[in-house]
This record gives structure tokens, C-alpha cells and sequence, in this order.
């Protein structure tokens, strides 16, 4: 049996890069699912490609008529929602706080923020009237530690995976989870600045990426989708309230080589004894 035989997902941002594997998985283990984007030729493409299973909703997140469509979607098509992927972002605004424009900040929040809220806020009433769900938000490292990332993604990340906490505080009565997964840096073209050309372009950028963590690859979109496709399925139904760090431990500091010189050479302590006196 397939690890997602008969569910309904809804996957925002899912017409490209984690996204998009995200669709393929879920598919590949017995889902159906609505690819929830902004991107509509890219999007209307991938649904014809993989068929019945898929299905492509024209998305922009910050809109929340747009969001509920996608889910009702969701529903009307195959009668249920199961899962929810709130994974859809970009860079956000970049540069010093006092040279950040309000409005472009603003616009950063409602994307990474407001359009997690929405997706949350309307799967939760039909996930409750099920007896259970799972959803799943996209959050980040850059909302654990700070230097990762532009000052406004670091903040609406961290609000993510706080809203994520709370939120599942709320509806785990209902048996609906809710978890975050926290990218490293990851080979998108979101993180190469491609979104919208050419794949090709991300292979440029992915020796830089093999080099910043423990795990000496590039991260990849499967490594995400892997991770969602966990929390989407029956085995991981008594987490919830989580943010699942999958960053090949960028988080977990400096690696052995780029630490300072005291573990390149073996030198041995000398232990005092009594009877080294003697």
C-alpha cells in the first residue's frame, strides 16, 4: 500500500522546484492533488502531464478568495481535503532595515505569512468535519537563527513556524496536525534567483551549496517533499506542533574542517597522578 493511497492535497507553490516534487511524491504515493500556483502555463502543464491524479488551480496566496477556490477544489473534485502543503514564497525584500520600503515589506509578509494563515484557516473547517488532517507549512532556518537570510524573510518565517505551534495547540483536539518543515539552503529556483527560467540556471549555483553544511551535497527539492510526504502519511500521526529541520546540518554550526585548528592534530593530555611524583 502506498503511503498516500486515497488522500487529497492541496500543494500551493506546487508548480516548481519543492513544490513540484512535492506533487510528484505525493501522486507517486497514491494522492490526488490540486497544484495550487501563480505560475499558470507552468502549472497547467504539469497537471495535464501527470493526469486524473492532478489538478491545476490558478493561485496568487496573499488573495484568499484564491486560496479557498483552490481548497474547495480540492473537495468538489474528489470530496475531501486531507492534506494542505502551504508552501508557496519567495526571497522577499533584501537590504538594511532603514533602507527596507514599507510597502515591499508588507508585501513579504503577506506572501510568506498571510499565505500560510489563509491556507490554514479554510482546510481547517473541512479537515475538522472529516475527524482529521494534516497540515503541513513551509517554514525555514532562517526563522531558527539569524544570518541566513534578508531581515523580513528571517521575521515571516519565524512567524511561521510560531504560528505553526499554536495553531496545532488549536486544532489537535480535532485530530488534525499541524508541523512546519525548515529548509536549508536548497537547490530551487527560488534559492538560485531563477524563479520563472530556465532549471538549468540552478545547476550553476549548486557547488556553493555543497559546501556550507555537514552533509557535503546540495539539498534538493525530494529531500522536502520526503519530509512532507512523512508528515502527510499515517506514520507520523502523533507529532504535530514541530519544525522539522531538513538542512544536511547547516543549523548545527561550523563543520569539523571549518572549525578552529585544536581537532586537526592529536595532542595528548597528560593526566597528573600521585605517582607520576614518584
Amino acid at each position: 500500500m502506498a503511503e498516500l493511497d486515497g488522500k487529497v492535497a492541496v500543494i500551493t507553490g506546487g508548480a516548481s522546484g519543492i513544490g513540484e516534487r512535492a506533487v510528484r511524491l505525493f501522486i507517486e504515493e497514491g494522492a490526488r492533488v490540486v497544484i495550487a500556483d501563480m505560475q499558470v502555463e507552468r502549472g497547467e502543464a504539469l497537471a495535464a502531464e501527470l493526469g486524473d491524479a492532478a489538478v491545476f488551480a490558478k493561485v496568487e496566496v496573499r488573495q484568499e478568495a484564491e486560496v479557498k477556490a483552490a481548497i474547495d477544489l480540492a473537495v468538489s473534485q474528489w470530496g475531501r481535503l486531507d492534506i494542505i502543503f502551504n508552501n508557496a514564497g519567495f526571497g522577499g525584500v533584501i537590504g538594511p532595515v532603514e533602507d527596507t520600503p514599507a510597502d515591499e515589506f508588507d508585501m513579504t509578509y503577506d506572501v510568506l505569512v498571510r499565505g500560510v494563515f489563509l491556507g490554514m484557516k479554510h482546510a481547517a473547517p473541512i479537515m475538522k468535519k472529516q475527524g482529521g488532517g494534516s497540515i503541513i507549512n513551509t517554514g525555514s532556518i532562517a526563522g531558527l537563527a539569524s544570518g541566513y537570510s534578508p531581515h523580513a524573510y528571517a521575521g515571516a518565517k519565524a512567524a511561521v513556524i510560531h504560528m505553526t505551534k499554536s495553531v496545532a495547540m488549536e486544532l489537535g483536539e480535532h485530530h488534525i496536525r499541524v508541523n512546519a518543515i525548515c529548509p536549508g539552503f536548497i537547490a530551487t529556483p527560488l534559492a538560485a534567483n531563477t524563479v520563472g527560467r530556465s532549471d538549468e540556471l540552478i545547476e550553476k549555483v549548486l557547488p556553493s551549496f555543497s559546501k556550507t553544511q555537514a552533509i557535503p551535497r546540495a539539498g534538493i527539492p525530494d529531500d522536502i517533499a520526503q519530509m512532507a510526504c512523512w508528515l502527510a502519511g499515517d506514520r507520523s500521526t502523533f507529532v504535530t506542533g514541530q519544525a522539522m529541520v531538513v538542512d544536511g546540518g547547516l543549523i548545527g554550526g561550523l563543520k569539523w574542517e571549518d572549525q578552529p585548528g585544536f581537532q586537526k592534530e592529536y595532542h595528548p593530555i597528560k593526566v597528573y597522578r600521585p605517582a607520576d611524583e614518584e
